[in-house]
């Protein structure tokens, strides 16, 4: 039972980067170096194909540090179950909303699980900002790191 109670908790990075010729190159890198492996492994003889799958790999290493270098890490941790039921229960729907069928009120509870499952000391008023001049996708993804780590499972049922 001792093993049980010391699960870490579920995280989820979201990786910011504005720089989109740094995460082409990391594309293009990573697409060379699976073709290059691919042609490796159908010849396995051929010294100068491992030579160029083992030459893609290094470029695409040197790439994704590259990539990592430029890039801001949002980390996301999963709340303990009634941490998060009492978050939701302090951002309750409108009577619109729950019409409509929300179980949280979709203009203050993103911000508020944004800043409660931040790893990075986020305060709910940096999230509110962040939601609100991000463009909507970047500001969906956000979202949707804190919330999905939320929901991720790490357990199963087996096949019985």
């Amino acid at each position: 039972m001792d093993r049980l109670r010391r699960r870490t908790r579920p995280q989820k990075s979201l990786r910011v980067c504005d720089d989109d010729q740094l995460r082409e190159q990391v594309e293009s890198a990573e697409q060379d170096a699976q073709r290059a492996r691919f042609i490796a492994e159908a010849t396995p003889d051929d010294e100068p194909a491992a030579q160029r799958a083992a030459d893609a790999q290094a470029a695409f290493e040197t790439a994704s540090a590259a990539l990592d270098d430029a890039s801001d890490f949002l980390t996301f941790l999963a709340l303990p179950r009634p941490v998060l039921e009492e978050l939701i229960a302090a951002h309750p729907p409108t009577e619109k909303q729950e019409e409509e069928g929300a179980v949280f009120n979709p203009d203050t509870f993103p911000a508020a699980l944004i800043a409660a499952a931040s790893f990075d000391g986020m305060s709910q008023d940096e999230a509110s900002e962040l939601l609100a001049t991000w463009s909507a996708p970047d500001a969906n993804l956000l979202w949707e790191a804190a919330w999905q780590v939320q929901q991720e499972s790490r357990v199963d049922l087996g096949k019985g």
